[in-house]
């Protein structure tokens, strides 16, 4: 399951040397680094490994980054770092208007690339720790902060795609998510057709976290509809 030292950051830029450089200085922070070239490709790299920050450009070969950003926002929150070499003021204002969370033109220093890295996972885990910080049903105890998920004290070792199924049945705790929200959010939105995969993936979540995960307790299923998390 992903932990802290496995933060993944997809970086978004065409220009090989640029990226090297990014990627180079992203790992001396023990980062997991993914690229893509492209627009189409880097909305599909983040809806696939739902990253835990964005480092894109906006001068993309097949279409503009702000539309990248606009496509994002409409169902993640992750934290998005622009690069550019648009220094207008314009440019910029509108990039964080549409919901970038920072900028920084090109040439950069590496070291201030760094700072704004951290201080956008900083503030993004705050944000994750206000919402629940730890969680606990049944034997099992979720610590939202860590990335830890342990059964009766003991580590169980959850899979990326489960600890996100995981975490999003968490924060809505008691309520009823459909299949498409789930495959939406976790997979993203060009994978909304894996309901086998969903399926699969809740039943090792049960076989990891419930008593009996052939009558769970918290895991349940709203026939035809999709599952909730009962905390009590």
């Amino acid at each position: 399951m992903a932990g802290p030292s496995t933060t993944l950051i997809i970086i978004i830029e065409n220009e090989p040397q640029i990226r090297r450089l990014v990627r180079a200085t992203m790992e001396t922070e023990h980062y997991a680094v993914t690229e893509a070239t492209t627009g189409t490709q880097g909305l599909m790299e983040v809806g696939t490994h739902r990253p835990d920050l964005l480092i894109m450009d906006l001068g993309l070969p097949d279409m503009d980054g702000i539309d990248v950003i606009q496509d994002i926002r409409s169902w993640s929150n992750l934290p998005i770092l622009i690069l550019s070499a648009r220094t207008n003021e314009a440019c910029k204002v509108k990039a964080l208007n549409v919901g970038a969370d920072d900028y920084l033109t090109k040439p950069f220093g590496t070291p201030e690339l760094l700072a704004r890295v951290r201080a956008l996972l900083r503030r993004s885990a705050r944000a994750h720790a206000d919402d629940v910080p730890f969680v606990r049903f049944g034997d099992v105890e979720v610590n939202l902060i860590l990335r830890t998920v342990t059964r009766n004290g003991e580590v169980v070792h959850l899979t990326s795609i489960e600890y996100r199924l995981l975490t999003q049945l968490i924060t809505n705790a008691e309520r009823v998510l459909t299949c498409s929200s789930l495959l939406r959010d976790v997979w993203g939105p060009v994978h909304t057709d894996k309901i086998n995969s969903l399926r699969t993936h809740m039943y090792s979540l049960r076989h990891k976290l419930e008593d009996d995960p052939n009558a769970p307790k918290h895991i349940l299923t709203a026939s035809g509809v999709g599952y909730r998390l009962v905390l009590s």
